[in-house]
């Protein structure tokens, strides 16, 4: 069967801790990035077990050598690349290889570190370097790393041949799960015949997703950095921790410089407090004049043979939750926000720098403040584009779709731990991202998932104690054995859809009782982190039926009168689902993919992204901190024009 076998990947342990850094590859006066995206050489093991590769050692040879094979682009998911359906649909081991030419200075000199780094891949990873395996990584969406110096120094002339295996099967204790089914009727299915089942509602792209670096560091160098940022009256507060590898004896000297390239406070401690006087605080889009304000933390540590740079973006904020408000350096946020997908055309998954920047514009452009990740961690770049314009983000991992009780089983919990280690060492210093979301619409009514899910939460507080928790829910209030453990309760609801279809009467009604319901029960803000209609581009009736542009407007007026009463007192953000139509799975509730993007998934507006846009709008300019000539709309800057 088409199963994931091996073990996890050494090296992840609980926690951030020293030694087990994962800091996004930079070049800097110490350091060297080459990038390998490109074409790769592909082939997809169509062996009825799909283990042919590995009973063969395809890694052993050239992947040419093994059997046919095709280009692929990397990063990109393979499911549209082609017009073969078998490859759209396929689940099991696919390959990809690439012979690359590493510069000599990099094999010559042993003291250079040389690191192989995959962005993310769906979903097993197995890599190998010139037939030696060098790691193995279990989930996507996450970045993992080996070290191959002593094995390119082997045999300086033989080129660097990279072979990366990749499994998109999902199984019970994966994230997120699956299940296998095969069809064994042969009146009815061929021989063979198997499906993945999966409980969510995109479609399961595979393939290498994010770009594979091949990058450098000294032999002694900066392996980690965290930081945890505060501020009194107008002195700015930074708490870091930098951990070194390979170094008999540490010399660092700290460095934290403003916009400007000036320095506002230095240290020669590998942890330490940095004062900045006239701090100038990370604040979100709309929510100030100079949103987004970056410091950079220069770390130099000086080393036997060579020094080693990496220079960290700060921003200086705070974030904290109260019965019902969310502050972002003491003041209330309001989250007037999207949901999204890494999801285009042909692309798939694929990270893809053109599509990131249209979408930073249409965001802004919305006057939107803020989206979540859903429903995995996002490419970091991406991140990064937050961090420089404001905006906020709501770091989701992959657990969506934890809907078998099989799936709160031990060995399932395990991995989520793990998984929580890896997105909270990967993104902990993005001053954008201000809660963690362990989960997206989990079975938590089920008995298990109590134990679940308070055991999740609260690894991922010891992580990381200074953001606020949260998974987002589509339970029944009374019945969510999940929600005690969360600081804001995020909530899922498509009234007059999924729920009385077409009776666009009971939103008001319904969305009331939802929110007295929970707040009642818990005292914690609220989030409505879902809501929407699906609508085809261009159909249109009057009066509204579902489908229509019309109806879509309609929900969504009928949502904000209810939030326009309601944030007055408990609730602190609304998420549009969903900002750009996306595909899912092929079934008879959607057609070429789920249509409740206030987008198209060629990122053109439907009507309600007008609606959308004059409600952000007017959300911003109530603030009262947005200078005149900022405000909608924009009469000198365009609303997707930088304000700083």
């Amino acid at each position: 069967s088409p199963t994931v076998k091996g073990r996890r990947w050494a090296g992840r342990g609980p926690g951030c801790g020293r030694g087990d850094g994962m800091l996004y590859p930079q070049e800097s006066s110490s350091r060297e990035v080459k990038d390998l995206s490109g074409l790769w050489d592909f082939r997809a093991d169509t062996s009825p077990n799909r283990h042919q590769g590995f009973e063969r050692s395809w890694f052993k040879s050239r992947l040419a050598q093994t059997g046919p094979v095709m280009e692929m682009p990397v990063p990109a998911s393979y499911n549209d690349i082609t017009q073969d359906p078998a490859l759209r649909d396929f689940v099991g081991w696919v390959w990809y290889e690439r012979e690359v030419v590493v510069p000599a200075r990099w094999v010559d000199d042993k003291e250079i570190r040389v690191v192989l780094r995959v962005g993310s891949a769906h979903y097993y990873s197995v890599v190998w370097v010139n037939g030696v395996k060098v790691t193995e990584h279990e989930g996507g969406h996450l970045p993992f790393e080996a070290e191959i110096g002593s094995i390119i120094r082997e045999d300086p002339n033989v080129p660097c041949r990279i072979t990366i295996a990749v499994n998109n099967t999902l199984n019970l204790t994966t994230l997120p799960p699956g299940t296998i089914q095969y069809m064994k009727d042969r009146t009815m299915y061929p021989d063979g015949f198997f499906v993945q089942n999966y409980q969510f509602d995109f479609f399961n792209y595979a393939g290498i997703h994010r770009p594979v670096l091949l990058y450098t560091t000294p032999k002694a160098y900066v392996d980690d950095i965290s930081v945890v940022t505060d501020f009194l009256d107008n002195t700015g507060l930074v708490q870091y921790d930098i951990s070194v590898k390979n170094a008999a004896t540490s010399s660092l000297k700290v460095t934290l410089m403003d916009k400007d390239g000036y320095s506002v406070a230095s240290s020669k401690e590998p942890s330490g407090l940095l004062k900045v006087v006239d701090v100038h605080l990370w604040w979100p889009y709309l929510m100030d004049e100079k949103p987004g304000y970056l410091y950079s933390l220069e770390v130099r540590q000086h080393g036997s043979a060579y020094d080693d740079v990496y220079t960290l973006p700060i921003g200086i904020r705070t974030v904290k939750v109260t019965s019902n408000k969310f502050l972002i350096n003491n003041k209330p946020f309001y989250f007037h926000g999207v949901n999204k997908h890494e999801d285009s055309d042909i692309r798939g998954k694929g990270f893809d720098w053109p599509l990131i920047v249209k979408d930073f514009n249409l965001i802004k452009w919305l006057g939107a403040n803020s989206f979540r990740t859903s429903h995995y961690p996002y490419a970091e770049e991406i991140l990064q584009m937050c961090d420089r314009h404001g905006i906020v983000v709501i770091d989701e991992s992959p657990g969506v779709g934890i809907k078998d009780i099989r799936s709160y089983g031990n060995a399932s919990l395990a991995h989520h731990l793990d998984v929580m280690d890896e997105l909270v060492r990967r993104d902990k210093n993005h001053p954008s991202v201000v809660m963690w979301s362990v989960a997206n619409e989990p079975a938590s009514e089920m008995s298990p998932a109590e134990n679940y899910f308070k055991t999740v939460i609260q690894h991922t507080k010891a992580l990381d104690p200074t953001r606020p928790v949260t998974f987002v829910t589509d339970s029944n209030f009374e019945r969510d054995r999940g929600a005690p453990f969360v600081d804001v309760i995020c909530v899922n609801s498509y009234f007059s859809w999924y729920h009385d279809p077409g009776h666009l009467e009971v939103i008001p009604i319904q969305l009331k009782t939802q929110f007295e319901n929970w707040y009642g029960k818990y005292k914690k803000p609220i989030i409505q982190s879902e809501y929407g209609a699906d609508v085809v581009p261009g159909l249109h009736n009057d009066p509204p039926v579902m489908f229509t542009e019309e109806y879509q407007k309609e929900v969504l007026r009928n949502y904000h009168r209810v939030f326009d009463e309601k944030r007055k007192q408990y609730v602190v953000g609304e998420l549009i689902w969903n900002f750009a139509d996306f595909m899912t799975s092929q079934g008879a509730l959607r057609v070429v993919g789920n249509k409740k993007g206030i987008f198209t998934r060629q990122r053109q507006p439907k009507s309600a992204a007008f609606v959308l846009r004059d409600r952000y709008w007017r959300l911003a300019n109530g603030t009262g901190r947005l200078p005149p000539w900022t405000k909608y709309p924009y009469q000198i800057n365009s609303p997707f024009e930088s304000t700083y």
